[in-house]
């Protein structure tokens, strides 16, 4: 028994090495078309992708949304086209280390610089001065989080957030329930280096993950904005997610946030609603923005 497990640590360590040096799969149709239909701005040096479209004519109205981890903008496709008959600006980014955007290592990923980026993006497009809808999901949830924070501070240069909309995102750090792989690329380890290169997504690296520990540190920073702006905030909730259990997550949102107005979806859906049911989160969306 021993000889076995030899013989097959032999022929599958050169098949491991094999693999993690195979280059990655060429882009898909969808994902190239996307990429060809964004441009790029540059942030101190990187390059950050972004998706800009023009909806309704004479409309004031701007969104911006903010994906999840470990995605991207493309995140939003199945609601882009309904969201631009009710936009007249709706914009996407790749955060940095994510999608198409630049992926330095080392470096010291962080929530802050996220926010930053969003920032900095919208004084690229000259949309500073404008009322920004925010409708984020996942990671995007904790970047809307710290964009809430500085708009509540009223410094200068500051994000003027009109409405929130949240997603399946952990937002509390005592109900959000990490993935096994999240734990073990967040934690190091042996392990960490190959499932990386593995799962073919560079994103996943140590230094991105602790964004989960920026939540725990941060709580009162980014719950308590959360919890003292008087604009209107949604949240659309897919009951099924494992990351934010059902009713866990449910019970204390909305004993922390009363004020919250709250959009369940079926069931079965899971954590990631806006490609699971398009159309129940389109219009679980369009309901909150039409109520105000």
């Amino acid at each position: 028994m021993r000889e076995w497990w030899v013989q097959v640590g032999l022929l599958a360590v050169p098949l491991l090495a094999a693999y993690l040096h195979i280059p990655p799969p060429q882009l898909s149709p969808a994902l190239h078309s996307w990429k060809s239909s964004g441009k790029f701005f540059t942030y101190k040096g990187l390059r950050i992708f972004y998706q800009d479209s023009v909806g309704v004519v004479g409309s004031p109205e701007i969104v911006v949304l903010l994906h999840g981890f470990p995605t991207s903008s493309y995140d939003w496709y199945k609601i882009w086209e309904g969201l631009t008959l009710r936009f007249h600006r709706v914009i996407a980014l790749d955060f940095l280390g994510f999608g198409f955007s630049d992926k330095p290592r080392p470096h010291h990923y962080s929530i802050f610089e996220q926010a930053s980026i969003v920032e900095a993006l919208l004084r690229h497009l000259g949309l500073q001065n404008r009322r920004i809808n925010l409708l984020s999901h996942d990671y995007g949830d904790i970047v809307a989080q710290e964009l809430l924070y500085r708009f509540k501070q009223n410094r200068s240069g500051r994000l003027t957030i009109k409405s929130l909309c949240l997603s399946n995102g952990g937002i509390f750090p005592e109900t959000h329930r990490p993935l096994l792989l999240q734990k073990l690329l967040k934690d190091g380890g042996m392990l960490s280096p190959i499932l990386t290169r593995l799962m073919n997504f560079f994103v996943f690296s140590r230094g991105l993950l602790q964004y989960i520990n920026q939540r725990k540190k941060f709580r009162r920073r980014w719950v308590g904005a959360l919890a003292s702006v008087t604009i209107p905030i949604h949240f659309i909730y897919g009951p099924l997610d494992p990351v934010n259990p059902y009713p866990e997550f449910l019970e204390l949102y909305r004993k922390t946030l009363p004020r919250s107005t709250v959009s369940i979806l079926d069931d079965h859906i899971s954590h990631y609603p806006q490609l699971e049911d398009p159309m129940g989160f389109l219009n679980a969306y369009m309901g909150f923005i039409n109520s105000f």
